[in-house]
């Protein structure tokens, strides 16, 4: 795949960042996800899980930004995000899965209800939360079970996190 087709597939996932839509991506963008998906889950701020979540947002932000925020201004545009993913990202994907691990980390914890590890539906929930068409999240809650047994491991939605954001495939 050549790199415009690359940079063409990255900026697409630029929107799934930009939560409020204003075009750039920021810090209030993460906490805002944090809020809703505390909301979704019926969970509070200040417990334990709330704080981590809130914190993983956080971290991610900052990661982020240290990866794309090329002029300091604490956004990140679509071109810095195309640049950052391509330059920095695009040879190691498990690389951002290590900026987002305390964010996805804490979603995980607030989206486990009952223990036993995230269900397909909760995935499905988590996604719609964060922006996700609602017929496409049901499609791949179910495939983040890649082994069909009822539950996501943080494994496996980091890998599909990664893969998603920072490879060439659709």
């Amino acid at each position: 795949m050549d790199s415009a087709e690359y940079e063409r597939k990255i900026a697409s996932r630029f929107a799934a960042f930009d939560q409020d839509g204003n075009g750039y991506i920021d810090r209030e963008d993460f906490s805002g996800a944090a809020a809703a998906l505390l909301a979704e889950f019926s969970t509070a701020a200040r417990c334990d899980k709330g704080q981590a979540l809130y914190s993983g947002a956080e971290a991610f932000w900052q990661g982020m930004a240290g990866i794309a925020d090329v002029d300091g201004d604490q956004r990140v545009t679509r071109q810095e995000f195309i640049t950052g993913a391509v330059k920095r990202l695009r040879d190691n994907p498990q690389r951002f899965a290590e900026i987002a691990r305390p964010f996805l980390h804490a979603v995980i914890a607030i989206a486990d209800e009952d223990g036993g590890g995230v269900t397909p539906s909760a995935a499905e929930r988590v996604l719609r939360v964060l922006g996700v068409d609602p017929g496409l999240a049901v499609k791949v809650g179910k495939a983040l079970d890649a082994d069909g047994d009822g539950r996501i491991t943080e494994e496996e939605i980091l890998a599909a996190f990664a893969s998603y954001y920072v490879t060439p495939e659709p």
